[in-house]
Parts: C-alpha cells; structure tokens; sequence
C-alpha cells in the first residue's frame, strides 16, 4: 500500500466517521476483483470488503493462524478457510446474522432478476414501518415487473423460536408469539403485498417447519415457506418459491378462488421441482464419485509405476542407495506427477 503521508486513516469522534486519504493498492488478486465489476458496483463492493475484513480482525484467532504459514498462496488459501469459519461463527450470532442474510437474500434476488431478464426488484425496507403502525415486518419487497403497486414481501426468520403455527393448533388465549403463519399474514398486510414468503435457514429452522417442509412450502391463503442453505450459498429454494409466488401475483384475478385446489396444483408443481432437483443432486454425486474413482486409479497406476522403476533398479544394481530408498520413501516424484493429474481429473 503507498501512502501519501505517515497516517492514512483519521478518526472523527464527532461524526462517528472513519477518514481515509488518497490511497493504492497493489495486489493482483484485488486488482482482477474491481477490473472485474462494473464501474457503478466497485465502491459498494469496497466498502463490503472493508466491513467483512474487519469483521475478521476482530477474531483474536486470525494473527496467530496467518503467522503459522510461510507460504504466500498458502496463507492465501488459509485465510479463505478461515474467513468462512469465522463467516460461520457470526452467522450465528444473533447481533447481525440477520443484518448479513438480508442483504444476501437481496443481491443473490437481484442477479436472478437479472439473469433471467426479468425487471422484477428487491430491495430491502431496512428500520422502516409499514401499513401497521410501528411495526416493521416485512425485511423485503420485490416490486414485480418494477411495478411499486404489484409487490412481493419476503419476511427472513433464522431463528430456531420461530414455530410453524398453523391456526388449527393456535390457543388464543396464550401470550403472542410469532410464528411463520403469523409472519406471512402480517408481512402481507403490512406491506400491502399481493404475496408473501418467508425464508428460513437449513440450520436455524424449527422442527415443525421441517416437518412441513424440507424445500418448499405453500400454505393456502397465507404463503410460501422456503429453506435456504446460506452457508453453502444454495439459495434455490428461494428462486422456485420466489417464482411460484410471482405466478400468484401476476395472475391472481379479483374472483373467489378455491383455495383447495390452488393448494393442490401449487404443491404438486412444488413435488416436480423437487423430483427434478434430487435427480440433479445424484447426478452430481455421481460425477464426485466417478472424479474420486479416477483419481484413485491414476494414485494406484502412478505408485505401481513407481515400485516398478525402483523395482528395476534394484534388479539391475542387487541393492539401492541410500538416496534411492529416501526418494522411494518419499515418493515426491510420483506426488508431482499426481497434481496435475488430479488437477486434470477436477476440471472435467
């Protein structure tokens, strides 16, 4: 980093602001990042770098673990591995794990919108209210088509509290307590949507939404319920229950309609997506699987190939140096060959 002066970074008590001058920054893996984005992306995507780096500096772990490796791609690859765990770590804490999975949700909804050329946008509502007086339910709108009058809210719950709460098993008479039944209502009414979703987290979902649903959900006249896996970065639930929910939207004309067999359609288009998503999940199995038998035969030819040259030495001389039984112990020839092999294998 090249710096004009002896401090770069000054602090402003008073706005609660943190200054920095003109700087540069020398460094091909963060120069290829921002050659990479668009021109209008780069200086929120720098301030996101800056939040997550710090985020990781305030882990007392991350000295002493960089100081461990010498190696500068292996410090590299270690402080990816190290990022995610601690990625994981405040996932976890409720502070901001909810903070950081809106925003998630919302830009990974936005490069949908984008891919599939739809006009659609999400954005969220951050601390204000609704329709409801104070209330603030409702962390996401979609405007479908661009359209501020035909809206989608989407309600994210990663919270192991949050029950299913289906009516039938409500007790009034008990104090309130949200629940995914009670979100989606109020999400609706609270941001005048024509549709809402809630999204819960693979690992911070309560048992009986579970039990409702692994994938997707939809509960007639109340909404959808989609399970992400965040930390795998798997949010394709949300875009199937995203879609079917935008389906409603756009379709759904002022008539009564039969809740019974909109249920039925609706979850049997719910089932097919599913059939057809673990019929991708074992196909990619399969290819992991054939890759790791691959990869195990070119291990076995490439050691018998080995032996066989030692064997052959052995034969010819009636003994091996000392050298010879240190480089066949090691065996670093064969581990050289073996990287680019697996390199290969990995790319199909």
């Amino acid at each position: 980093m090249k710096e004009s002066s002896k401090n770069l970074i000054k602090i402003n008590q008073q706005l609660k602001k943190i200054e920095v001058k003109d700087f540069e920054i020398e460094n091909q893996i963060v120069f290829n990042y921002f050659d990479n984005l668009p021109t209008t992306e780069r200086d929120d995507k720098l301030v996101k770098a800056i939040y997550i780096g710090v985020l990781a500096l305030m882990e007392d772990r991350i000295s002493t673990f960089l100081s461990k490796t010498s190696n500068e791609l292996g410090t590299e690859l270690e402080s990816l591995k190290l990022i995610f765990e601690i990625k994981k770590e405040l996932f976890f804490k409720s502070s901001i794990k909810g903070t950081l999975a809106e925003e998630e949700i919302v830009e990974f909804l936005n490069e949908y919108f984008s891919e599939r050329k739809l006009k659609d946008q999400a954005y969220l509502t951050g601390n204000s209210a609704g329709i409801l007086s104070k209330n603030k339910t409702g962390d996401i709108i979609c405007e479908v088509n661009g359209t501020p009058d035909l809206k989608i809210a989407i309600e994210c719950k990663f919270d192991k509290s949050i029950r299913l709460g289906d009516i039938e098993d409500k007790d009034i008479f008990t104090r309130k307590t949200d629940s995914a039944w009670s979100q989606l209502i109020e999400a609706q009414a609270n941001r005048d949507s024509k549709v809402s979703l809630i999204v819960f987290d693979i690992s911070l979902v309560e048992n009986s939404i579970l039990r409702k649903t692994e994938n997707v959900c939809y509960i007639p006249g109340v909404g959808f319920i989609a399970i992400i896996n965040s930390q795998k970065g798997d949010y394709s639930n949300l875009a199937i229950a995203y879609m079917l929910a935008r389906d409603i939207a756009l379709n759904a004309k002022e008539i009564e309609i039969d809740k019974d067999i909109l249920s039925i359609l609706i979850n049997r288009i719910i089932k097919n997506i599913n059939e057809v998503l673990n019929i991708k999940l074992l196909v990619q199995n399969n290819i992991e699987n054939n890759k790791n038998i691959l990869m195990q035969l070119e291990k076995s030819t490439l050691s018998m190939e080995f032996s066989q040259e030692y064997l052959k030495r052995f034969l010819n001389k009636g003994t091996l140096t000392k050298k010879d039984l240190l480089d066949f112990y090691s065996g670093e020839n064969v581990k050289i060959k073996y990287l680019q092999i697996e390199k290969d294998i990995q790319s199909l």
